[in-house]
């Protein structure tokens, strides 16, 4: 990903585990984004926080030290999340072992999608994609769109933005 260019970011779990199910769990996604927020680091234009993945729309609008923010986003969630895990399950933890020199574990699959979003069209269609995505048959999470808490809709639907930290993509890309 490259710095000042809007992108649709997909991340796995890996192993595809469910591990985000609870909202506890969710609320991890949720800090790390509003902190990289904060820090001017990127801007986010839509979300959604599924059981056992994430879609963004994010603009990484500078280094998180040495970092890419979407590089330190995925390491810091890793790790809370391992942390959860060795805390209160071990059963799973083993799921997340990987072999490797560097470390002992890995919560996200390696090799995120990342596509950039080069047209209003094709913004507007990963949006959707992203809101409708809770309410795929596969899912079934929740009736609609505007139910679904974990998600940028709500925003979109009414302006306010009760995370803190979304931005319109129409200010952005049209």
């Amino acid at each position: 990903m490259e710095l000042n260019k809007v992108y649709f970011f997909t991340s796995t779990i890996r192993n595809w585990i469910p591990f985000l199910k609870s909202d506890f769990r969710k609320d991890i996604i949720i800090s790390s984004l509003k902190h990289l927020s904060d820090k001017n680091c990127i801007k986010v234009y839509g979300f959604v926080v599924m059981p056992n993945h994430i879609h963004l729309i994010i603009e990484c609008l500078k280094l998180n030290g040495k970092e890419m923010p979407h590089a330190s986003f995925l390491k810091f969630t890793g790790h809370e999340c391992l942390k959860l895990i060795r805390a209160n399950s071990y059963t799973i933890l083993e799921k997340f072992r990987v072999k490797s020199t560097k470390k002992n574990y890995e919560f996200w699959k390696e090799d995120s999608m990342k596509i950039e979003l080069y047209s209003p069209e094709i913004a507007i269609q990963k949006l959707d994609y992203i809101h409708n995505n809770p309410c795929q048959k596969k899912w079934m999470l929740s009736e609609d769109p505007i139910s679904y808490d974990y998600s940028s809709f709500q925003f979109y639907e009414t302006g306010k933005d009760r995370f803190g930290f979304l931005n319109n993509i129409s200010e952005r890309i049209f």
